[in-house]
């Protein structure tokens, strides 16, 4: 087998590897580890046959500006000199991005910032409450990010609801309204982010095209579910002799920090021009000094420092996208992506077939690579562009809607998407139940919020 081809099946491999990550119970993170560095070792070894095929773009482009290149120490050179580095700079601005975000998130939560927002729910009527948490999930999603918004949320449920299968709808419906809130915001998911820190979506427009779509995605599966639904919940006992270390006056200030510096990072953006992980760091560093003269004369036991907080971050995460991001950075330069870009073109040459069903796979795997290989597969094309090219412009119809059916098309099984996987494993949802009750009334709301945008598009332009 050439090693173009390998490059592929280790992707696949790997790929299957993260999907059974329960039962195989090696987590996804090692799986994506291997298949992130395994693709660039079989990348460099084929280096000259995969070059001298004219399939690698990137390649082309390079030899065209250097023709004494075209040797095995030249080819080796621009691979580790050039596309690794390349690609590095632009994965390690996603993940010092997320990094950041969860840690402010986490800050917030230690803080019991977010108590604030559930001590105001005090509704047990199931209907009025479910569309409250879903209303609350999809603003909150908007500002802080799917899946952080999903385990907060999941949390919040605990305090709210006893009964377990009744808790189980509320965190479906949670799913599905911190995915269509995450959407249409620029730091809402991580798609989204990844589109939007790539040039391909600007702040502004995502939110004026996709909040419409998104909106309608998680009210007509809500409305639907109102019709079963009957009677009040049951509120879990509260232990009220438990110990907090934290004011009412720090759990505000924590909160409107949290919310306030990751806001801040589009206007950082738009300001001085550097990249929003830039903003971001500038947002946690400013909170975490805060903490610490918060807690300055507090005593050892009662402190809640930043650097115990980080310990808690998800860094398995971050390692996963990492991952996925490299394998994905070695079959673009490789030229794989190109050739998959090509048949999509050529069977479907549709952006809105091309884009839904990406949103479709998304929900049988993970949206992260689904869209990094559609970066990958389409360039930007030249502001002016025309006709067919016209749709992959800054701000074209490709990407926006690319943002919405990846970012939502997650929601139709339970593994989808991360806020459902985070949702799975906190409340232990079952995958078969999730399919029986929730993944027809996603499927609706998905069809609905394309429809939208169709016609939307049809109508402003």
């Amino acid at each position: 087998m050439n090693l173009f081809l390998l490059m592929v099946v280790i992707f696949v491999l790997g790929y299957i590897a993260i999907a059974l990550e329960h039962p195989l119970k090696i987590d996804k993170a090692a799986s994506a580890l291997f298949i992130g560095t395994a693709t660039w070792v079989a990348y460099i070894f084929g280096a000259f046959d995969i070059f001298t095929s004219g399939v690698s773009t990137a390649w082309n482009e390079y030899f065209a500006m250097n023709p004494d290149a075209n040797t095995i120490e030249g080819m080796r050179h621009f691979i580790v000199h050039n596309q690794i580095i390349e690609h590095l700079g632009e994965i390690g601005e996603i993940l010092f991005f997320l990094l950041g975000a969860m840690t402010i998130v986490e800050i917030t939560d230690q803080h019991q910032g977010f108590k604030v927002i559930t001590d105001k729910i005090k509704t047990t009527n199931k209907v009025k409450l479910l569309w409250v948490i879903s209303f609350i999930t999809f603003f909150l999603s908007a500002m802080l990010d799917n899946l952080t918004t999903t385990i907060v949320m999941v949390a919040l449920l605990r305090k709210l609801i006893e009964d377990k299968q009744t808790r189980w709808f509320y965190a479906s419906m949670v799913v599905l309204a911190a995915n269509a809130g995450g959407a249409w915001s620029p730091i809402g998911d991580v798609t989204t982010i990844m589109l939007w820190i790539g040039g391909q979506v600007t702040t502004v427009n995502i939110m004026a095209k996709l909040f419409l779509p998104s909106i309608i995605c998680m009210v007509v599966p809500l409305t639907l579910l109102s019709f079963t639904m009957k009677g009040n919940v049951t509120r879990p006992k509260i232990d009220e002799k438990k110990k907090s270390f934290t004011t009412s006056f720090e759990r505000n200030l924590m909160l409107a920090m949290g919310v306030g510096g990751l806001l801040f990072v589009p206007v950082f953006k738009t300001i001085t021009h550097l990249p929003p992980y830039m903003g971001m760091l500038l947002s946690l560093s400013v909170i975490w000094i805060v903490t610490e003269i918060m807690h300055k004369k507090k005593p050892k036991e009662e402190k809640l420092s930043v650097t115990s907080i980080l310990s808690k971050v998800d860094v398995p995460t971050v390692l996963f996208f990492l991952g996925i991001l490299s394998a994905v950075a070695a079959l673009q330069s490789a030229g794989q992506l190109g050739i998959l870009a090509q048949i999509l073109d050529d069977n479907l040459g549709n952006v809105y077939l091309i884009g839904g069903s990406i949103g479709v796979l998304s929900a049988v795997v993970d949206n992260v690579p689904l869209v990094a290989g559609s970066m990958g597969m389409y360039n930007i094309t030249d502001p002016g562009s025309v006709g067919y090219a016209a749709n992959f412009m800054v701000d074209g119809i490709f990407w926006e809607y690319l943002a919405y059916t990846a970012g939502t098309g997650g929601s139709m099984l339970i593994i989808g998407s991360a806020a459902g996987v985070a949702a799975m494993g906190l409340e232990k949802i079952d995958f078969i139940w999730y399919l029986k009750k929730i993944s027809l009334l996603a499927l609706l709301g998905y069809l609905a919020g394309i429809a939208v945008y169709i016609v939307q598009i049809q109508i402003l332009g």
